[in-house]
């Protein structure tokens, strides 16, 4: 009997997705997305994606729940936003078609990952008033795409969130807007019977790959792991813009993968600079632990 090839390609990708999202703290749908929707229509993927996350981003709010106390004040504007754009960006996937919501999705997601590959930050004194348009533009995006790490991640590295507290605050929005997101869909009537098949299909990979992203996370640097996976990331959305593109009739054959080079070659610049820039701390650390 013949596997299903996007099946075999949802199965990998999610264990991967999962990894990532057991050492990082996100990244699952970010990851799974950007490959899933060139098998899979949007309004399949991802009632069963938001089910499955809602168990995640439980799991990660329960190991990451002493940072609670001190993030849930700044985290409470972007929670408030996020219930207007969850309604909203779960209307719109029940009635836009899929090729439109996969070309938003792109789109979207592009330039937040290579803007969180140059780390680019510049702290927001008015984080308050920042918080709930960005709750609802995050929540828009999750409902749409059930994607919202790298705007969020984006936001809470750039205003200095430590570890902890950084994890802590992305498992408080992303187990808000999981949950809120999995009844608004409920309601619309987005959940079939094939819903329950694509949860049987992921939650294996999830269940392996979670715990072997955490141990994998404490052999490594995690900022190295971080922008490894932000580099694949970068190079699938390209791709999956520049097919989109084309599918579209808005580029032609092969002018759409101009789109895929920029974003190759953008990213490899980025990776130059990030490396270079660790052999230089490292280089500046050895005379410094020698002397000691």
């Amino acid at each position: 009997m013949s596997l299903d090839p996007a099946v075999v390609v949802l199965v990998a990708i999610t264990l991967f997705a999962a990894t990532v999202n057991g050492a990082l703290g996100y990244g699952f749908s970010s990851l799974t997305v950007p490959v899933a929707v060139l098998f899979y229509a949007n309004r399949v993927l991802n009632p069963a994606l938001v089910l499955v996350e809602l168990v995640v981003n439980t799991y990660s709010l329960f190991i990451n729940r002493g940072g609670v106390p001190r993030v849930w004040r700044r985290t409470l504007p972007i929670l408030i936003g996020l219930v207007p754009g969850v309604l909203l960006g779960s209307f719109a996937l029940s009635t836009l078609n899929g090729s439109s919501i996969k070309l938003i999705t792109y789109v979207v997601l592009l330039p937040l990952i290579l803007v969180q590959a140059a780390g680019l930050r510049r702290y927001i004194q008015a984080e308050k008033a920042v918080g709930l348009p960005l709750g609802a533009g995050i929540g828009v995006l999750y409902s749409v795409t059930t994607i919202s790490g790298p705007p969020l991640a984006l936001m809470l590295n750039n205003q200095g969130f430590v570890r902890q507290d950084f994890r802590a605050s992305l498992a408080l929005v992303r187990i808000a807007e999981s949950g809120l997101t999995a009844i608004t869909y409920a309601v619309l009537g987005l959940y079939t019977l094939q819903t329950g098949s694509m949860i049987a299909i992921i939650a294996p990979s999830v269940i392996v790959g979670v715990p072997l992203g955490v141990f994998l996370i404490r052999r490594m640097l995690a900022e190295t792991f971080r922008r490894m996976c932000m580099s694949f990331d970068a190079w699938v959305v390209g791709f999956g813009l520049s097919r989109t593109l084309m599918d579209l009739g808005i580029a032609s054959d092969p002018a759409g993968y101009i789109v895929l080079a920029l974003a190759g070659a953008i990213d490899l610049t980025l990776l130059a600079r990030f490396f270079r820039k660790q052999r230089r701390g490292e280089a500046v650390l050895q005379p410094a632990i020698a002397a000691h």
